[in-house]
Formats: C-alpha cells, sequence, structure tokens
C-alpha cells in the first residue's frame, strides 16, 4: 500500500509500505475512504518536535472495514467507521469514566495517511455509520474523528452554558470546531480570535458572534472591553503556545474556565497567578470516543458541517503539497483522498 513517511523537518514522501495485518484479535483492518493532515501534524514538520528515524504520519480517519479480529464484534467488513485518535477497549475505569483517551490500553493511531490502517482496540474504538452515507458527508466525519471532538471537548472542558460568552483562542480546525461546539452547547455570544479574513468568515458561518484580531494583552483588553472589565465565562485554548494560553488565561473571568486543547509546547503556567484569578483549568487529549456517536448524528442529520474548515482536497499521492499548504497558512485543514 501506499502511505506518508515523513523524514526531515519539511520533508514529508509518499511510498510503499507494507500492507497492514491483524496482530491482536482485538485489531481491525481497514481501507482509508478520506483522511486528513492534522495541525498538530505541522509541529514536527516545523521542526518543532524530534523526528527520530522516517515514520508514518497520521491519525484522522475514515473508512471501510476489511477485516476484524477474532474479538472484534461491534463491527463487521463492508461498514463504513469513523474512529478517534486514541484507541480505547471502552469497558476499562477510565473509558466507563468516559475518558477513552486516557483508556488503560490506550495506543495513539500514527499511520491514517495511508490507503489502509491497522485499527487497534477496534471493538471499542471503531463507530459505524449504519448505512454508507452520500460522499458529501464524509469531510464532516472525518472532521469528528479529531478535530470537531476535539472543539466539542474544548467547550465542554471550558464549561459552556446556555446563555454564556465564550472565547475561541485560535482560528485552526480545531478552534473553528470549537465554535461550532460553543453555539451547539448553548453560548450567547461566542468571541473567535483570528486574524485571518477566510477564518473569520468561516467562524460566522459557524456561529462567531463577534472578532477579535489583537493578540497576547492587547487581545485580552479587547475581550474584556467586550465583556463590561469582566472577562469571559469561557475560553477556549486550542493552539497550544506560552502566548495562547497566557491569553486564554487573562480572558476568562473569575470564576470562569479555560479548556485547552492545543497540545502544549513551552507551556509554564504560574500556579500562585491561576490560584488567585479564581479561573478553573482544564484539558488534555480529547476523549473523542465519548463523543462519536452524538457527532456523527449531528453530522448526518445536517445540524452542523464541520467538514467546511477542509479548504484543500488532494489526492493522497499530492501528500507533500497538503502539508506545505498548511504549513504556509494557504489552507486551514486539507483533505486526502487515497
Amino acid at each position: 500500500m501506499r502511505g506518508a513517511v515523513i523524514h526531515a523537518p519539511g520533508d514529508v514522501r509518499l511510498e510503499t509500505l507494507d500492507d497492514p495485518k491483524i496482530l491482536q484479535p482485538t485489531d481491525a483492518i481497514i481501507r482509508t475512504v478520506v483522511t486528513c493532515v492534522c495541525g498538530s501534524d505541522l509541529w514536527p514538520y516545523r521542526g518543532l518536535e524530534p523526528i527520530g528515524d522516517p515514520h508514518p504520519m497520521g491519525h484522522e480517519y475514515v473508512g471501510v472495514v476489511e477485516e476484524v479480529g477474532s474479538e472484534v464484534i461491534s463491527v463487521r467488513p463492508g461498514q463504513l467507521v469513523v474512529g478517534s485518535f486514541a484507541t480505547s477497549d471502552n469497558t476499562c475505569a477510565n473509558c466507563r469514566n468516559g475518558w477513552q483517551s486516557s483508556c488503560l490500553h490506550r495506543e495513539f493511531m500514527s499511520t491514517c495517511q495511508a490507503e489502509r490502517v491497522r485499527v487497534p482496540n477496534a471493538q471499542g474504538t471503531l463507530v459505524a455509520t449504519g448505512e454508507i452515507p452520500g460522499d458529501e458527508f464524509l469531510p464532516g466525519l472525518l472532521a469528528v474523528s479529531d478535530v470537531m471532538g476535539t472543539g466539542w471537548y474544548a467547550a465542554l472542558a471550558a464549561e459552556v452554558r446556555p446563555g454564556s460568552t465564550a472565547v475561541v483562542v485560535g482560528d485552526g480546525a480545531v478552534g473553528l470546531c470549537g465554535v461550532i461546539a460553543a453555539k451547539e452547547q448553548g453560548a450567547e455570544r461566542i468571541i473567535a480570535m483570528s486574524r485571518h479574513e477566510p477564518r473569520q468568515k468561516l467562524a460566522l458561518e459557524f456561529g462567531a458572534t463577534d472578532i477579535v484580531t489583537e493578540r497576547g494583552e492587547e487581545g485580552v483588553a479587547r475581550i474584556k472591553d467586550l465583556t463590561d472589565g469582566i472577562g469571559a465565562d469561557s475560553v477556549l485554548e486550542c493552539v497550544g503556545t506560552a502566548e495562547s494560553m497566557r491569553q486564554a488565561l487573562h480572558s476568562a473571568r473569575p470564576g470562569g474556565n479555560v479548556g485547552f486543547v492545543g497540545v502544549p509546547h513551552d507551556v509554564t503556567i504560574d500556579a500562585q497567578e491561576l490560584f488567585f484569578s479564581h479561573v478553573g483549568l482544564r484539558g488534555g487529549p480529547a476523549p473523542v470516543r465519548r463523543y462519536l456517536p452524538e457527532l456523527i448524528d449531528l453530522v448526518l442529520s445536517g445540524r452542523i458541517d464541520p467538514g467546511k474548515v477542509f479548504d484543500l482536497t488532494l489526492p493522497l499521492d499530492q501528500v507533500a503539497e497538503g502539508y506545505k499548504a498548511m504549513d504556509e497558512r494557504r489552507a486551514i485543514k486539507t483533505l486526502l483522498k487515497p
């Protein structure tokens, strides 16, 4: 099969790889229908995370089941399935508590920019769509496998409530999906922080009521201006940098909450400052599996369309261009068709 392999910063290649095989009775093999490049893939691509030896890439996927291990009965060959970037058995104590991304048997997906993928813990990870939906739903379902599920978790972690004011820090795919999530969870006012006009337009289409272009302390000051000097009830931090975290924490009102889902890079938090701010902070890898059934239904019913974050579609053999376009901010998110 063909799959994407990263060799060095800025060097992603499509190569011929061994076909995946069933290694455990809990595995499944899927034929990838759509996959994509994630904003988090840009960290190693930009040389901001170590790469080590060349290795496959990708953790978002929608596919058709081709083969299942002997212990997999929840899905069967021929079904279209969506899964999370973090696999889970969905039966351990952490899974039962709703934290499937901390499953005791968790494995992170990392080979999905390919024609076929082995999915560990398939019994608890994969969710079938029932009938195979039309192609127009595939981008939305692909978004559900990570960025929509992550944006949904960001809003829940920030404790968005009906009638509340929410701020979204970050205008990438996760941040834009966070706008959708904040709207669905009842926020009355949604302030999206973005400097890029196409992303601003999409944020407004998804439900944002205000756009703030300033960053850092200027951005915080603008949020305070918009909230009568108090700050927001909920802030979704969807970037992962030191600046974005400071901006998020300082934008929340006393007693407000920050949900952080951007993978932190060189982020430190002043415990004393947090203590006296009365701001709540929760984040981590999103337990996407918890939300998959609900989000799949929202997509297939047409209530939400997170697939609009894919503004560039390429064949898999142009994966290198997909990375480059996102790195240069010519694309929000690249969808790949094997």
